[in-house]
């Protein structure tokens, strides 16, 4: 019995890692990293920015087995001056119209530069006088206000692809968005309830959901979530992909309403 339970124990942390190395071959886009870490040399640089970058109707997220919908927003990111890789955090969640104030902090751990620059389609980017590109892997935590009902702490890995300008700025790497399946800053990990200590899976990122169940997204080119999550706080996502351009440009035009963060 020990030994069934030791081998699917190493079968299970063998499929998640593969699961892993698959996500991060397609989010660099099949870029190769070089192998070492270089966290120190960046110290001196801010990533708060990219993390800000993306318009927040264009951040998805889930929640739980039957990808219920959450939305994330990061209100406030300052880098720590007592430590140049923490970020101090402030945000919020919503699930099913309840609203949670978070604070928390994002730990850079891996910084890690491509071996070969990525200019986009025809080159765009190759006169832009770009330094290095790369990936960051990073720790965060992000705990929910107690007092608020259905609160708890968010946990995982978060993922961000950068590249440094010519002006020493670090940039958030959207060189690549035209591509299908283009995504950034995906944050993978739980979210643990206050009350009663159960974890569930909790993923989200810009322009797509990292890690979901095959069936989920449906889309080719741009997100587009099967009929069978509709139900799970989607459906408005559904019907904008189905409207016209012409309705998204008259709809923009309207006075800015007043977003749920807000």
């Amino acid at each position: 019995m020990k030994l069934l339970i030791w081998t699917l124990l190493l079968f299970t942390n063998i499929t998640i890692a593969q699961s892993n190395e698959k996500f991060l071959t397609d989010f660099l886009l099949k870029s190769e990293l070089n192998s070492e870490n270089i966290l120190d040399n960046y110290n001196h640089f801010y990533f708060s920015n990219i993390w800000t970058k993306t318009e927040n109707n264009s951040i998805f997220g889930i929640i739980g087995k039957e990808h219920q919908r959450i939305q994330i927003k990061l209100i406030s990111i300052k880098k720590n001056s007592n430590n140049p890789n923490q970020y101090f955090v402030f945000g919020k969640s919503c699930v099913k119209g309840t609203i949670c104030d978070f604070k928390g902090i994002i730990t850079l751990t891996e910084i890690k530069e491509v071996k070969e620059l990525h200019f986009g389609i025809d080159d765009e980017y190759a006169d832009k006088g770009i330094k290095s590109q790369g990936i960051l892997i990073a720790d965060y935590e992000f705990k929910e206000n107690s007092e608020q009902k259905h609160s708890g702490i968010f946990k995982g890995k978060l993922y961000s692809k950068w590249y440094l300008n010519s002006k020493n700025q670090i940039e958030y790497d959207n060189i690549e968005n035209i591509s299908d399946g283009y995504t950034n800053n995906a944050f993978v990990g739980v979210w643990k309830s206050y009350t009663s200590e159960k974890e569930k899976i909790c993923n989200w990122a810009d322009y797509r959901v990292p890690n979901t169940n095959r069936d989920f997204d449906i889309g080719a080119g741009e997100f587009s979530v099967s009929e069978k999550y509709w139900d799970k706080g989607w459906l408005d996502i559904a019907l904008k992909n189905q409207v016209s351009n012409h309705a998204i440009k008259k709809n923009k035009e309207k006075e800015k309403t007043k977003e749920w963060w807000e």
